[in-house]
């Protein structure tokens, strides 16, 4: 990473830029604020606050997509809550050891990899999920819900909308997964848990399933139909399913289509046939559209 000190105490700045650079990290200094504003384009800023005569806001206005953290010698209005307020990240007392300034460097930067990361997530699905969310009142549901449609994609789109309705974090499981259930049991009450391949359970697993999602939030996806299940059930239809408007569906559409929703109701003997193409070819479609089937 790029790194700024910004520090009147020149032996103080060396230090720690030795300490860091041995690290694998650039460090470059600075001994006023005035200095640092000239250039923006840094991974990290250390800013100390005891610069005498300092106005700190240039520096955290310049360097606001940077992660600023803080040096203080005490603890102030205007040493740490007023900088804070205006955008720094965090802050470490002096005299500190180098090992606490850089696991919080790399608190942030995991921060901010993370930021990012779930903003990129968020972008995806809403592209992905564009004309499949349909309006529910999600506030009315009551978990546990089970969910029937021929689509998974309804179901993933339902999941997600109301896990963001509520404002929490959403665990995914695949029942494909044999330790599925133990970690459902595992699973704290303040999250939502998404499940899928209902439709895979055998029968008289159904209700050693729905004894341990009891009394957790918790979606259930099928896209089979769900019977004798004390749990209220949602079926998601789509008004432009193209198959109930008898459109013509590309073969390759088709194909995975039928993989993903009847290889569990066939072989793969019987599959492959059905679909006129042979058992390799079958296999090499699974690994094309990345489709999982249990074994």
């Amino acid at each position: 990473m790029k790194i700024l000190i910004i520090e009147n105490e020149i032996y103080l700045a060396q230090s720690i830029a030795t300490k860091l650079g041995e690290l694998g990290h650039i460090c470059e200094l600075c001994t006023s604020t005035k200095d640092a504003i000239k250039s923006n384009n840094y991974d990290v800023v250390l800013l100390s606050t005891s610069i005498n005569g300092q106005d700190f806001n240039p520096v955290i206005n310049t360097f606001k997509n940077s992660i600023i953290l803080l040096m203080v010698s005490y603890i102030s209005n205007d040493t740490v809550s007023k900088p804070l307020s205006a955008g720094a990240k965090d802050y470490i007392l002096k005299p500190f050891m180098i090992e606490e300034l850089i696991r919080k460097i790399d608190h942030y930067q995991d921060y901010e990899k993370l930021k990012k990361r779930n903003g990129a997530y968020e972008k995806y699905l809403n592209h992905s999920f564009a004309g499949v969310t349909q309006e529910h009142n999600h506030n009315a549901i009551e978990l546990p819900l089970f969910i029937f449609s021929s689509f998974q994609k309804y179901s993933d789109a339902f999941a997600f909308k109301h896990a963001y309705t509520k404002n929490l974090p959403l665990h995914f499981i695949s029942l494909s997964d044999p330790d599925a259930i133990a970690e459902i049991a595992l699973l704290p009450q303040n999250s939502i848990i998404y499940i899928i391949n209902f439709q895979t359970l055998k029968k008289s697993d159904k209700k050693a399933f729905c004894d341990v999602i009891a009394n957790k939030k918790v979606i259930v996806s099928s896209t089979e139909k769900v019977e004798e299940i004390n749990h209220p059930i949602l079926e998601i239809k789509s008004e432009n399913n193209i198959f109930d408007q008898g459109e013509i569906l590309p073969i390759e559409d088709y194909v995975k289509y039928i993989v993903l929703n009847y290889q569990h109701k066939f072989p793969d003997t019987e599959l492959s046939k059905k679909l006129g193409i042979s058992r390799k070819s079958l296999w090499e479609k699974r690994k094309k559209y990345d489709i999982i089937k249990k074994k």
